[in-house]
Formats: structure tokens, sequence, C-alpha cells
């Protein structure tokens, strides 16, 4: 920003065209992707192939599972800025 004007790019709320366009072409092959993802699922001889599908289908599905992570104890973080040492 210059002087707190934008200045370049998109106007705020205006889609990102490269991206849909791509997303469309990608929606024909879903179909596809999915009966092959399927298709290995049930055939692939690799036990490997066969959960790493079946693991996919899933992430469509009902998206990706969420990771929870648990922090315990105290937490020290320092940060340098400009050569001085600030905790957090």
């Amino acid at each position: 920003m210059a002087n707190g004007f934008k200045i370049g790019g998109r106007t705020k709320g205006t889609k990102n065209k490269v991206n849909s366009d791509i997303s469309k072409l990608a929606r024909k092959h879903a179909k596809a992707a999915i009966d092959e993802l399927a298709t290995q699922m049930k055939t692939a001889p690799e036990k490997a192939v066969r959960v790493s599908a079946a693991r996919e289908l899933l992430d469509r599905a009902y998206g990706r599972p969420t990771q929870n992570q648990n922090v315990e104890g105290g937490l020290k973080i320092t940060v340098k800025l400009d050569g001085s040492d600030k905790d957090l």
C-alpha cells in the first residue's frame, strides 16, 4: 500500500480468475478421479495403496481430521527485535 491506498492487484471481493479456471478443469475429472480412488481402494494388491485411496476418499467426503496438540508446562519464547530481547 502506498500512503494507505491500494494501488495494484484485484479489487476486494473480486474472484481469482486463474484459480476459478483451474477448478473448472479439475471438476471435469472429479468423478473419474473418485471412481479410480474407489477402484484402487478395493482392488490394489498393496495394502498401502488401498489405505491411501481410502484416506483420500474420506478426506474428500468429510474433510481432513483436525489435529489437536496439547502443550504442557511453562513455555517461554524470546524474540529479538532490533538487538533487544523481549520475553513473551
